[in-house]
């Protein structure tokens, strides 16, 4: 059988923001300050970055590693951890790319979500560490709950003063119809197979030893989260902060849930000061229907159809049993 690449692949896109900024710099210098005082000003970097290059080739033999290249990726996660889809094509590049001892910064902002997604995209993380790569992670607004999941993996975890971190806990709850469906003589019929294939059920009537069957699952998951952020915070009283609450950037410094108080921003000008700092963007290559806007004019359509169906309570059946981290 042949294999078929796909319609539509991930598409990566690099870019330098040391010419980036350099670029900005010159831009508004010329605005304010005049192309004459913009020309003396290149002449000066010029001269420096010709003296350093001479300092460097002087001194070869101290210098026989090249400086560590800092990368930079984005991670804007949303309840089924999707972002990761593009995540894990990121770091498979850098991989097989990047040297031992190059940084990654990961800008993340994430409210938490599914625990399956927001676990796969926290492994994704430490595939970087086992690379022998160096992983910040920054916060400007929010990693909580699967977000702190994926943070805690990092070397160095930082965060804006009034960042939203923590929430060390599960939350899972679904409305019940079975007294509805009763008063309306509708029966409900399920089959299952194994004691506990279903214990809680949206339909069906629930009793005590379904809740606590379901309460035991949800207890089983809170724990397997707290041995995780334990085992890569050690320095960390995983029993103080697992308790569901999120902090703000200086309280969560002060429980040892982040390293630092500083923006994203901040951080990485201090990098390029010393480094080349590259920012890497994937997304999923357009279709031509795409390019023409057909797509999104056929998804409007059917979202529209679908909304008038009356199997919109079975879909949520399922999707209200799946657990989320909070």
């Amino acid at each position: 059988m042949l294999f078929h690449p796909p319609k539509n692949p991930v598409e990566l896109k690099i870019r330098h923001l040391n010419d980036a900024q350099k670029q900005r710099r010159e831009d508004l210098m010329e605005a304010t300050q005049g192309k004459a005082a913009l020309k003396q000003f290149k002449k000066v970097m010029a001269k420096k970055a010709k003296q350093a290059l001479k300092a460097k080739t002087k001194n070869k033999k101290k210098h026989t590693d090249d400086k560590a290249q800092v990368f930079v990726l984005d991670f804007d996660g949303d309840i089924k951890a999707t972002a990761v889809k593009h995540l894990r094509e990121e770091i498979s590049t850098l991989i097989s790319t990047a040297n031992k001892g190059d940084e990654v910064i990961v800008r993340l902002e994430s409210g938490g979500g599914l625990v399956h997604g927001y676990g796969l995209a926290a492994a994704q993380l430490v595939r970087l560490k086992d690379a022998g790569l160096k992983l910040t992670v920054c916060v400007d607004k929010v990693a909580a709950s699967g977000g702190y999941m994926m943070a805690c993996v990092a070397d160095k975890v930082i965060a804006a003063p009034f960042a939203i971190i923590g929430s060390i806990g599960v939350v899972s709850q679904l409305p019940n119809f079975h007294k509805w469906l009763k008063n309306h003589d509708v029966d409900y019929e399920m089959f299952t197979a194994g004691d506990y294939k279903r214990t809680v059920t949206v339909f069906g009537e629930n009793d005590a030893e379904d809740r606590a069957k379901y309460q035991e699952e949800l207890e089983q998951t809170h724990e397997l989260f707290k041995h995780f952020v334990n085992t890569y915070r050690p320095a960390l009283d995983v029993t103080k902060v697992a308790t569901g609450e999120h902090w703000y950037g200086e309280d969560a410094l002060k429980l040892n849930l982040i390293d630092s108080l500083q923006t994203s921003d901040s951080y990485i000008l201090e990098r390029m000061e010393d480094n080349e700092v590259y920012a890497l963007y994937s997304r999923q290559k357009p279709t031509l229907a795409e390019k023409l806007g057909l797509a999104q004019a056929a998804e409007a359509t059917l979202s529209m159809a679908v909304d008038k169906l009356p199997d919109a309570l079975a879909r949520f059946d399922l999707n209200s049993r799946l657990n989320i981290l909070k």
